[in-house]
């Protein structure tokens, strides 16, 4: 990993899937960041004021308070353009732009209501449509190495933390899903992604 230096800190949770794709994207830009871990409720006071969502990920680059997970990785793309991990031109980068939003709003949203659902039958339901959700896009995944891509991207980044989480959230993938499969052990076998991991995510594949 490059040794970059940089003045910015990452709140960041050990556990969330928001604050893990963001600390992929430092690591697979090598950036030399002070990453804070913050546990559930324990959200630091220094930050109460600069938050008002009091959420993670947070990013503190000097003056500037980030906290929204896709707006902290577009930010650090832009601000470290190499490598790049998303499409220069406008048509391909509105392209992943939109691939971006459906999977916040359909994997994320997915898992956000499985880790707040108290009710276990109703658990199991999220986590069916969860599955049959992943397994639709299975086929796309046949197309390039990445996601529509030779390159590692954002998408890659936004997809990877759900993917490693499926274990944790007793999801096993069929073997029509054999392409998808397949590319998550492209991306879980890449330094940076490996480097990303907090003791308690690779606690999520031992157990």
């Amino acid at each position: 990993m490059s040794n970059r230096r940089s003045t910015m800190t990452l709140f960041s949770s050990p556990t969330d899937p928001q604050s893990h794709r963001t600390r992929i994207v430092l690591a697979e830009k090598g950036i030399g960041i002070d990453i804070v871990s913050v546990g559930p409720g324990r959200f630091p006071e220094d930050l109460l004021d600069l938050n008002p969502y009091h959420s993670m990920p947070t990013l503190v680059d000097r003056d500037l308070v980030l906290y929204d997970a896709r707006v902290i990785m577009e930010y650090l793309d832009e601000r470290f353009p190499h490598p790049p991990l998303m499409p220069v031109d406008p048509v391909s980068r509105a392209q992943f732009r939109l691939a971006l939003f459906r999977i916040e709003r359909d994997w994320y949203g997915l898992v956000q209501r499985i880790e707040q659902e108290p009710d276990r039958k109703e658990q199991g339901k999220l986590r069916k449509v969860l599955r049959d959700t992943l397994l639709q896009s299975a086929e796309i995944f046949k197309v390039r190495p990445f996601f529509l891509s030779d390159e590692f991207s954002l998408v890659d980044a936004s997809i990877a933390p759900i993917l490693w989480r499926l274990p944790h959230y007793d999801i096993d993938l069929p073997p029509q899903a054999q392409p998808l499969l397949k590319y998550a052990s492209l991306v879980f076998s890449r330094p940076a992604f490996r480097a990303s991991l907090s003791q308690a995510e690779q606690e999520m594949r031992l157990a």
